[in-house]
């Protein structure tokens, strides 16, 4: 196993980053008809990284808005919104708190759990650095992208129905993958 130090990343820092929402995004894919995908994503989220001077001693906090759902079709948003699917009104949030940051060869993985719908359960994403830089108004940023696949069902996400040709309507398997751009703190 390769052991990564802060000074083997280019232009890694420690320290809070916070997420900024214009130049990222929290989406999410699901087999629909058992012959496509459907794709979605979350429009307000929030996030905020703390990168230790080991990476491996990092954390996040996330959280999306559920409300915010967009799959690019009112009805089926509104849909998901229900009681079928998220229960909006009931459980306004998804959320993750990361319990730790593995290195496996090259790649890294960020454990945590992901509560959906009132129903905590370990995850783990596949983190990839995108890199390190300053934007033109002087605001250091990171780049990466983050993605896991989770089970639906093991978090109460059990709708589905049978298509007359045979097989379900949606898969059980879905994608979650965030595209994030985040801003180092300034003391």
């Amino acid at each position: 196993m390769t052991q990564t130090t802060a000074a083997s990343i280019p232009g890694y820092k420690a320290g809070t980053w916070t997420i900024d929402p214009t130049h990222s995004e929290v989406g999410f894919s699901i087999r629909h008809l058992m012959i496509s995908k459907v794709k979605g994503t979350f429009e307000k989220f929030d996030a905020t990284f703390v990168t230790g001077e080991n990476p491996l001693d990092s954390s996040v906090t996330a959280t999306a808005q559920v409300v915010t759902i967009d799959t690019n079709q009112a009805d089926r948003d509104g849909h998901l919104r229900t009681g079928d699917f998220f229960d909006a009104e009931t459980y306004p949030t998804i959320n993750f708190v990361s319990t730790g940051v593995r290195q496996v060869e090259d790649d890294f993985l960020v454990d945590g759990n992901l509560t959906i719908k009132g129903v905590t359960k370990p995850v783990t994403f596949d983190f990839e650095f995108g890199g390190f830089g300053t934007d033109p108004y002087g605001n250091y940023k990171a780049g990466a992208t983050a993605k896991t696949e989770v089970t639906r069902a093991d978090f109460g996400l059990t709708y589905n129905a049978a298509l007359e040709t045979g097989g379900m309507l949606l898969g059980e398997k879905v994608i979650i993958t965030i595209e994030l751009q985040a801003a180092l703190n300034q003391a």
